[in-house]
């Protein structure tokens, strides 16, 4: 039985909340024991979205890649690199890896969350940007041109989030703590 200090020390040892983690890194168990926090699918990454975990992210966690859509999405590169993302293919020990007969675009990474208190298409303002900036057509404009995600067409790759200007520029709607839409993990469902 673990004392309040044990349970301390377990809650510091993992994250509380799950990571977006890049193609090939959706299996957790496997990411954590296999990543080697070498750093080489971060450097990689031609958009730069691939960063290290923090410790406030667990201490296991800390130094594997992790998704940051604050500025650019995820677009898996694998058009360029003969059909795998860069970062799993630069993985020396295969903590992100891919099924052979897995497309890159098919990967499910994260799932797209409009929080519709939070998003200026719902106070009517006529804002798209996270339908525009879609590469998957994952999202649909209903009569108001207010934005809603299709699941079964959202891969997470985070361009509606990296887009979404709802954060930013004065627009910040009280009590809002991310942007009106922002990708989660899939797994964390």
């Amino acid at each position: 039985m673990l004392g309040l200090g044990g349970l301390r020390y377990a809650e510091a040892l993992t994250s509380t909340q799950p990571l977006i983690r890049p193609p090939g890194g959706q299996d957790e168990e496997h990411l954590i024991a296999g990543c080697i926090r070498c750093g080489k699918c971060m450097e990689t990454c031609p958009r730069q979205v691939i960063v290290p975990a923090h410790l406030e992210d667990g201490i296991v966690a800390m130094r594997t890649p992790t998704l940051d859509f604050s500025s650019n999405y995820c677009d898996f590169c694998a058009r360029d690199n003969g059909g795998s993302p860069l970062c799993v293919a630069s993985c020396p020990v295969l903590a992100l890896s891919l099924p052979p007969e897995a497309k890159a675009e098919q990967t499910i990474i994260g799932k797209a969350e409009i929080v519709n208190d939070w998003c200026l298409a719902y106070r009517l303002t006529d804002c798209r940007f996270c339908f525009d900036a879609c590469p998957y057509e994952a999202i649909e404009l209903d009569e108001m041109n207010r934005p809603a995600i299709l699941p079964h067409k959202c891969n997470g790759c985070g361009a509606c989030e990296s887009a979404c200007v709802s954060f930013s520029n004065g627009s910040i709607t009280s009590g809002a703590s991310t942007r009106a839409v922002s990708i989660h993990p899939a797994r964390a469902r």
